[in-house]
């Protein structure tokens, strides 16, 4: 059978006391941003160019996937 654990140290004991305040010094928070004034929605050729840069890239995805499976038949 094992001994009980008797540690050599002696046990700190916390509440020996009045809580010492913080001695962290930090630095005042920052002042207010600017506010930015709202930014305009994309407009329409911009999101056309998207949808068809989409369009394109899923393509090409497809093509590269169905050359792959034909070329390893």
């Amino acid at each position: 059978m094992s001994k009980p654990f008797t540690p050599r140290k002696s046990i700190v004991k916390l509440d020996a006391g009045a809580p010492r305040p913080s001695r962290i010094r930090r630095e005042p928070p920052p002042p207010p941003r600017e506010q930015r004034a709202p930014q305009p929605f994309p407009s329409e050729h911009e999101v056309w160019v998207v949808v068809i840069g989409v369009i394109l890239f899923a393509l090409a995805i497809t093509v590269i996937i169905v050359g792959v499976s034909e070329y390893t038949k």
